[in-house]
């Protein structure tokens, strides 16, 4: 049996930039035929299937609603690497950080909120790149080929997201 993937299971195109109306809408919809409370009068064993259903869907609404697990969702469906199989960061992103992560600990509360903005411009920086480099693999010339130099930018790129992410929530903590 085929496994339904996450978008599939929304009906969704299976792309990183995804209208968020829509996946809003698709899931409510989808939410409703499948919840369990409307299949009270069924049979056990297709309460268990509306329940396992109903699950499912829950658990691909929540990876495409985080721009980070749906990167990361992707990625793994295209065949690349996964942050265990490279964990690298440049060596200049990671300099970068180091000196972030330095200012957090001694920023008093302006510098923290311009550590924030910081972070947060980086991380828009990154998502745009994700997004670059999710259309550049979509718009190769060959279907079904897959660049693998650009999967692994793409994890890369993944990783050093990871890292801001991280590098936010311990900021987020010291206010």
């Amino acid at each position: 049996m085929l496994t339904e993937s996450h978008f599939e299971r929304l009906g969704l195109p299976r792309r990183f930039d995804l209208d968020r109306a829509s996946l809003e809408q698709q899931y409510l919809l989808r939410s409703r035929q499948l919840h369990p409370d409307a299949h009270q009068l069924g049979t056990t064993a297709q309460q268990q299937a509306s329940l396992a259903l109903s699950s499912a869907l829950n658990e691909a609404y929540a990876t495409l609603r985080d721009p980070f697990r749906r990167a990361d969702y992707l990625l793994h469906l295209l065949g690349g690497p996964s942050a265990s199989e490279l964990k690298d960061v440049p060596a200049d992103f990671l300099m970068e950080m180091l000196e972030l992560r330095e200012q957090i600990d001694t920023a008093d509360s302006d510098a923290q909120r311009a550590l924030a903005e910081t972070l947060a411009a980086r991380e828009a920086q990154l998502v745009e790149q994700v997004g670059q480099r999710f259309a550049a693999l979509t718009n190769q010339p060959q279907a079904g080929t897959t660049d693998a130099a650009l999967l692994r930018q793409l994890r890369l790129t993944l990783n050093e997201w990871k890292y801001i992410q991280n590098l936010q929530r311990e900021l987020a903590s010291r206010t």
